[in-house]
């Protein structure tokens, strides 16, 4: 199933660290690295971890209906609950709390108001009523919570999911710049980090977040619980803005094909969703519960690739990606990366090949969203992965190289190769002297394909 998920266009597989033990996560792990040895393409593995749950205690007897208007209370008494009061046990909510401020019970669909609280308990008045039932999920909106986004658990699924070898590691929780440098620091260069966009705190300081993170993810579901609905597509558009103009990746995700949990097609507006995430620049779009539990996975994946390849065949999406392209910084890459988008813009090549060590200068190339293809080429196999999650390239593992010509013939090589070019073709190579440092790139050729031939002969 996993090589058909991939035979489809998956090109990142997502390990979610709230389902499966270590030994069932090492065991998929393997596989897919079985695949990708099989299939000769690099394969990107994302860790998601679960971050902190938020949940209430169980109750006496069973579920309970909270009435609209009703008093019911939070508090840290094991005791189980009835109709008036519940245990909520995560004392760091309570020393957060305000008069004022909103808690949403089961995905939101119960919201209580806090008229009176202090560190142990909070007196609410519900305000939209529903069934509460045995540890269901508690978001609080409108406070930043004084917990950490690395709960224990996550700590020991970062050291394992690190040292099992995956390529990005998606933090939940986030609220702060903060949280994303702790994990750094635990990662310590093993995996790129991915900040989940998942609750109004990170929105509000998405900057700070954005400065610090190597990628991001949209959570639209959580945003949903946590923000009014209607906010949830402009907050969506502006992070993705935010993201191209630093040519950090983003990815869409949840709810994107619901409907294909149980149903061979999308709904119209599912496709509109995920079309939509597509024109506005997203690097990758994900899907969830279709194709982790889902009767349709593979028809999932086909369905979403198929919408993405449809809009970046339609000129309105160029028109779209151009017009809201800023200017890069004043970087040597950048600079090199702008001026191999404008001369295959302006002369017939069929791809522009990018080495690259760090990746800096793919994700830099891909930051432009050139017409024509970009094959990144590296040394190195951690790079080639990670580099799958990112719009546009194609990662090909090829031999160090330590002169531009036997550069140029690796190059050639790849884009004959895999399809991309003829020997009658020209292609543009970019590249930085001295050869495998990152941070170097300053070379921009223009190179007839037939070249291979002669440095060959």
């Amino acid at each position: 199933m996993i090589k058909s998920l991939f035979e489809a266009g998956a090109d990142v597989f997502r390990l979610n660290m709230s389902h499966g033990s270590h030994e069932e996560i090492t065991e998929r792990h393997q596989l897919i690295r079985e695949i990708e040895h099989e299939t000769g393409r690099p394969i990107c593995i994302l860790a998601d971890l679960q971050g902190p749950k938020l949940r209430c205690g169980t109750f006496a007897d069973g579920p309970v209906m909270l009435e609209e208007g009703a008093a019911f209370r939070f508090d840290l008494d094991e005791a189980p609950g009835d109709v008036t009061r519940v245990q909520l046990p995560h004392k760091e909510i309570f020393e957060a709390l305000e008069p004022g401020s909103t808690l949403l019970v089961n995905d939101g669909k119960i919201r209580l108001k806090v008229n009176a609280c202090d560190k142990t308990f909070a007196d609410c008045t519900v305000e939209v009523g529903g069934e509460i039932s045995n540890r269901k999920g508690v978001n609080v909106p409108d406070v930043v919570l004084p917990l950490a986004a690395l709960s224990a658990k996550d700590k020991k699924d970062l050291e394992f999911v690190c040292n099992l070898g995956v390529d990005w590691l998606a933090l939940s929780f986030v609220q702060r710049a903060a949280d994303v440098e702790e994990a750094r620091k635990l990662a310590k260069g093993r995996a790129a980090l991915v900040a989940k966009i998942e609750k109004p705190a990170a929105v509000k300081a998405f900057d700070e977040i954005l400065e610090v993170t190597d990628g991001v993810m949209v959570a639209r579901g959580d945003l949903g619980v946590e923000l009014p609905v209607q906010a949830v597509p402009p907050i969506q558009k502006k992070l993705i803005r935010k993201c191209r103009e630093v040519g950090k990746p983003v990815i869409v995700a949840t709810q994107m094909m619901e409907s294909m949990i149980t149903a061979p097609v999308p709904t119209r507006a599912e496709v509109s969703d995920v079309a939509h995430a597509i024109y506005e620049g997203a690097d990758a779009v994900m899907l969830s519960a279709e194709s982790a539990a889902g009767d349709y996975p593979v028809e999932a994946v086909q369905t979403m690739d198929n919408i993405a390849i449809e809009v970046e065949q339609d000129s309105v999406y160029r028109q779209i990606i151009e017009a809201s392209r800023t200017r890069a910084s004043r970087g040597m890459a950048d600079a090199i990366t702008t001026a191999a988008r404008e001369v295959a813009e302006t002369i017939d090549v069929k791809a522009i090949c990018s080495f690259t060590q760090s990746g800096t200068t793919a994700i830099l190339a891909s930051r432009e969203k050139p017409r024509v293809p970009v094959i990144a080429l590296t040394p190195l196999i951690g790079t080639a992965r990670r580099l799958s999650l990112v719009w546009g390239l194609h990662c090909v593992v090829t031999p160090e190289v330590d002169r531009f010509k036997l550069a140029v013939v690796a190059a050639v090589r790849a884009a004959v190769g895999e399809g991309f070019a003829t020997e009658d073709d020209k292609i543009i190579v970019t590249a930085g002297v001295p050869f495998n440092t990152p941070g170097t790139t300053n070379i921009l050729r223009v190179a007839p394909c037939q070249e291979k031939l002669i440095y060959e002969g």
